[in-house]
């Protein structure tokens, strides 16, 4: 009887040991379970992800948006200045107090000085006998092995009566920009900006 007793007793310790790894494997498989779910469900990093996602082309747009305008803005003030600037040549002030080439470039950048670098003006200012005669194509930049602009420039005031053509050139540096946005027109990178104002002298 005695060993009957033993035997049973080794039995259930042995069924006990047995389902103790067995219920913690069951609990690991339930938790690891749990886990994976909670996992896909969490949402946590979904606004780190989609802001990285909108970030570059957002960034992007930004930086044709600001460039672009810019640009314009230049533009629009150059013209605006070289229209003044070329009053002085219509009605023969230019002419009477000996401006040259290099006042007259001055007096351009005075008023531009904001945004724009003195040395990197080129005035070409020619004189016709008729409108149809006159030409008004934007001058082919030439560079020298420097990359500077190796042009030679006119300064032909003309005399009343006479057609004038002026016109103010200046390579603005342009930064390329993402996604391929490119506003430059010339080789080496830069925008060229033309400023031209067509008239007729004055008699005076």
């Amino acid at each position: 009887m005695e060993d009957c007793r033993a035997l049973r007793s080794a039995t259930r310790a042995a069924r006990a040991r047995m389902v103790v790894p067995m219920e913690r494997t069951r609990r690991s498989r339930v938790t690891q379970l749990l886990r994976r779910q909670s996992l896909l469900r969490a949402d946590g990093g979904a606004t780190a992800v989609e802001f990285a996602l909108v970030a570059a082309p957002f960034i992007a747009l930004l930086v044709a948006i600001l460039q672009t305008m810019v640009v314009f803005f230049a533009q629009r003030l150059l013209d605006e200045v070289v229209s003044q600037a070329s009053r002085t040549i219509l009605t023969g002030q230019a002419q009477t107090s000996g401006l040259t080439q290099s006042q007259f470039t001055s007096w351009v950048c005075q008023k531009t000085v904001i945004l724009f670098t003195c040395a990197n003006y080129m005035v070409n200012v020619t004189s016709y006998s008729s409108f149809s005669a006159a030409s008004t194509a934007t001058p082919t930049l030439t560079f020298d092995s420097s990359g500077n602009v190796s042009n030679t420039w006119n300064y032909s005031l003309g005399s009343p009566g006479d057609i004038v053509v002026v016109q103010v050139l200046y390579q603005w540096p342009i930064i390329l920009g993402p996604l391929g946005f490119n506003l430059s027109n010339l080789a080496n990178g830069n925008r060229l900006l033309v400023s031209s104002n067509v008239f007729k002298r004055e008699p005076y």
